[in-house]
Formats: C-alpha cells, structure tokens, sequence
C-alpha cells in the first residue's frame, strides 16, 4: 500500500467539510451548544480526569452518532424522496438510537455533576 500524504490531507479537508455541513443542522448545533455548557460545568466544578475521560467520550460518541444519524437520513430520503412507512421506521430507529445515548449521557452528567452541585450549595 503507497501512502500519499495529498491523499491524507485531501480526506482532512473532506472529514471537516462534513463536520461544517453538521454545524447546519440544527440538532447537531443545539448539541454542539450542549456540549460546551457541559465542558464549561465540568471546568467551574473541576472534575476528576476519570470523569473527564466519561464526559469527553460522552460528548464524541453523542455528536458522532447525531453525525450518522444525519446520514442515514439523507441517504434515505436520496433513495426514497417519497414518504414511506418503512423509511420512517427506519428514521425513527436511529432517532431512538441517538435519544438513548443522550438519556445515557444526561444520567451519567447527573451521577457527576449533582454530588458536587449539592456540596456547594451545602457549604455555601
């Protein structure tokens, strides 16, 4: 296999106009927006690196799957334009997928976040 390092920055390019094209999306920007409030929580409440290494995932796998999720339906409505029962299942499928991973995240952000929200409220 013959590396080309044209070839490496040519798919870079590509992989950050996809990431543009998400940023118009309105689900993926509100969670982009999310994203950085929880970033921002995690900084005032000074997380542990486990906890970390938990919302840094969390955040990437959530934006990566609404990434997907966008795909799925733009390949969908590319082969079917018409509405279709069976396209819909589909769609509502991977809309499932991404509500399960961000109930999965909103859990896990309380597990960490509400411990140390109560104490200081309590030690204020």
């Amino acid at each position: 296999m013959k590396l080309s390092f044209k070839r490496l920055l040519k798919s870079i390019f590509n992989a950050f106009y996809g990431i543009k094209y998400a940023f118009s999306q309105q689900s993926f920007f509100l969670m982009f927006l999310m994203a950085i409030g929880t970033l921002t929580l995690a900084f005032w409440l000074r997380i542990s690196y486990s906890e970390w290494l938990i919302i840094i995932f969390l955040i990437g796998s959530i934006l990566s799957l609404e990434m997907l999720n966008t795909v799925l339906e733009k390949t969908l409505d590319f082969l079917e334009p018409y509405i279709s029962d069976k396209i819909k299942m589909i769609k509502d499928l991977i809309a499932g997928a991404v509500f399960i991973a961000c109930l999965t995240a909103l859990i896990l952000g309380f597990i960490i976040f509400l411990p140390k929200i109560f104490l200081i409220i309590c030690n204020s």
